[in-house]
């Protein structure tokens, strides 16, 4: 009975000094409240004691976490424009207790993600659709990094990163893209023909000119002269024909020539 009873005490007296301590992990870290009110100093890793019966163990995570908000961001040309906005940070383990204390287990929306969307309708109000779609998403993100760290990191938050992921625009603005591409398509497209065009027309004039030079060299050499030499060549290649007959003009002009098969 003395071993029974013996054993039941130290079986209590261990759940007790189990149930007296918390584990505090890596990336973590842990202070005591008791009654209330937090006291001693604060723990990053270990087993930390406490008397379950009248104190507990907070634990903060002290690591970088993302969050990620789908929002609709007004731009500046009126539109509304659905897109989602990763945000990495991570809490000042020198001012966790600061944290707890101000805002309790909540922090995260009470204060981080409350000014997170808040700052980034503000910024996205400076920019048009295009901008915050390609041009310049790297400057709205950085805008909006800067605008939070200005308004939180005063409370013990640190901001690593903002981070525009997906958009989803407005129809209007889907099929205002397209109709551009379209056009800057058909600009093209008329650009290249007209180039053939110019160069087709250059081809011609150059082959006018050509022809015109040819001519103007074979005008030049043809004399009164060299016609009579050539009609007369052509005349003695005619007569051992069997089948030509010739009729011999007034002398002034060119002889007319007909040639008659058998």
């Amino acid at each position: 009975m003395k071993k029974l009873v013996k054993n039941i005490a130290m079986f209590s007296a261990l759940a007790i000094a189990v149930s007296s301590c918390a584990v505090i992990r890596p990336g973590e870290i842990g202070f005591k409240q008791r009654l209330g009110k937090l006291v001693g100093e604060p723990t990053t890793q270990g087993l930390k004691g406490y008397n379950p019966f009248i104190s507990t163990v907070i634990r903060m995570n002290v690591r970088t976490v993302e969050v990620v908000n789908s929002l609709i961001l007004p731009t500046r040309e009126g539109l509304n424009v659905q897109a989602d906005i990763a945000l990495l940070y991570h809490i000042d383990p020198a001012k966790a207790q600061e944290i707890y204390t101000k805002f309790g287990r909540n922090y995260q929306e009470v204060i981080v993600l409350s000014n997170f969307r808040a700052t980034a309708r503000e910024i996205s109000a400076r920019y048009e659709t295009k901008e915050l779609y390609a041009t310049e998403r790297q400057k709205v993100e950085t805008a909006i990094k800067d605008e939070l760290v200005a308004h939180i990191a005063q409370h013990g938050f640190i901001v690593d990163a903002v981070l525009l992921k997906d958009f989803v625009l407005p129809t209007q603005m889907v099929q205002a893209i397209q109709d551009k591409v379209n056009a800057e398509q058909s600009a093209l497209k008329m650009h290249y023909i007209i180039q053939q065009q110019q160069k087709e027309a250059e081809r011609l004039i150059i082959e006018a000119e050509a022809i015109k030079k040819a001519q103007d060299i074979i005008n030049s050499s043809l004399t009164d002269k060299l016609l009579q030499y050539n009609n007369i060549e052509m005349l003695k290649s005619l007569v051992n024909s069997p089948n030509a007959k010739i009729i011999i003009t007034d002398g002034k002009t060119v002889p007319m020539i007909t040639t008659d098969g058998k």
